[in-house]
């Protein structure tokens, strides 16, 4: 079997894999040094495509259009990039085992890659109903979406069923932007989900409101406070049926399940201190054992703004955090210091022609402003979450750039507020302001 060795050696492909070989770059590394694992066959690309235009029937998105770090407005870095740079990409090779007392990595196919600094950067792995025993849950044309493999399968299955009928399983970002996406392909969609509203983790009953009103007026039905209990198929195998544990039975072509995902850490059990699902790090991004750091999706880190540890599952985080985490292994080498990650937690969705963005943290009282009826041509409207006379959160959609500037400055400064009522009727004005 084959033996590789690398100082520099970064494990998983995706969004904070690329953004870190960019930074790396930046930083002088030197042809030959370092090595992206992926078990993906491609070159590291900017994940939130899957779930919107790759899906699109016009407009759509391919490779090589979204390799990173074209995500956040920087350069395409194109395979050749990598061989330019003498990086080398390893891909379709999984790690199956980590020895990070020895610093070795084996693959599924038995080669041994050696490193004396490593990024994990595993990001996360999808829920899946077969995890749970669900009756059936292994039918075909039952889908996860995660990586580019499971979009090129939903596409060939859209097409394959024009005119069909969707069950989308999961009330979050999967589930609002993979239900948009179904109907723009003229699927007929149900959503499912157990939640009393969508995107309960974030989402206000108000926010929610606007969106299920908006989903309803494109043709899309909701049903909330249940889940599916089994799917039955056809001859071929092939979903027909999604069983609800409310007694009923919604007819399927398509099933997409959204319920979640889980921090891909399996390899690295019990070798890191780990904390909140997480593989615990400092503010730098390292890992309780030395020249080991976590980034993305797998790092539990000190959320400096608010005092605790967090773990946080987004595209802004897993760019942010990579660079961190190569500037810290580099300012270490050089005995030099850099400041400590300072996160501003950021979201953001869109799907058909609405468009948010979330910055802070969601929890006080919020208050609602704007308009929020779902039958609006251009919605505008946007929530503030208030926490000991301090606005800590701020949500808007339908925004212009300045404005949505704005909303990230708020939640940073976190300015006084006399009056909740006052708030509401300044709505935008009042992060415009400050």
């Amino acid at each position: 079997m084959a033996e590789k060795s690398f100082k520099y050696v970064i494990v998983g492909g995706g969004v904070a894999a690329g953004y870190a070989a960019r930074e790396f770059d930046r930083q002088g590394v030197k042809p030959g040094e370092l090595a992206i694992i992926s078990k993906e066959a491609v070159a590291p690309y900017e994940r939130p495509a899957l779930s919107k235009a790759y899906l699109y029937p016009e407009g759509t998105a391919r490779l090589p259009g979204f390799h990173v770090c074209v995500g956040s407005g920087g350069d395409r870095l194109l395979p050749e990039w990598y061989t330019e740079k003498g990086i080398e990409l390893i891909l379709s090779t999984e790690i199956v085992k980590a020895d990070l007392g020895s610093k070795n990595l084996i693959s599924a196919a038995g080669d041994t890659y050696r490193f004396q600094v490593l990024i994990i950067a595993t990001g996360s792995t999808v829920i899946r109903l077969t995890d749970f025993g669900v009756q059936g849950a292994d039918s075909k044309n039952i889908f996860y979406l995660r990586e580019i493999s499971d979009a090129d399968k939903l596409v060939e299955v859209i097409k394959a069923k024009q005119n069909g009928k969707a069950v989308i399983v999961g009330g979050g970002y999967i589930g609002l932007e993979l239900s948009a996406a179904m109907k723009i392909n003229n699927i007929d969609v149900t959503m499912v989900y157990p939640e009393p509203w969508c995107m309960p983790r974030l989402f206000t009953a108000g926010i929610a409101s606007f969106y299920e009103g908006y989903y309803a007026h494109k043709g899309i039905k909701i049903i909330k406070g249940t889940v599916a209990v089994g799917f039955t198929a056809d001859s071929n195998g092939e979903v027909k049926e999604v069983k609800l544990k409310d007694g009923r039975v919604l007819e399927a072509d398509i099933v997409v399940v959204g319920v979640g995902g889980r921090p891909l850490t399996t390899i690295f059990k019990g070798q890191m201190v780990e904390e909140k699902g997480g593989i615990k790090t400092d503010a730098f991004f390292k890992t309780s054992l030395p020249d080991v750091y976590a980034v993305g999706d797998v790092a539990t880190f000190p959320m400096k703004m608010y005092n605790d540890l967090r773990r946080v599952e987004h595209v802004d985080h897993a760019r942010k955090s990579a660079e961190q985490a190569v500037k810290a292994i580099k300012a270490s080498e050089e005995g030099k210091t850099i400041d400590e990650y300072d996160y501003l937690p950021y979201f953001y969705s869109r799907a058909f022609d609405l468009s948010w963005q979330f910055y802070g943290d969601n929890v006080g009282e919020s208050v609602l402003f704007g308009d929020t009826d779902p039958n609006t041509t251009k919605a505008k409207f946007g929530s503030y979450w208030v926490k000991n006379g301090k606005v800590i959160g701020a949500f808007l959609e339908g925004g212009s750039p300045d404005e949505n500037k704005a909303l990230a400055k708020i939640a940073k400064v976190q300015p006084a507020v006399e009056s909740l009522d006052q708030l509401s009727k300044d709505g935008i004005s009042f992060a415009c302001k400050i």
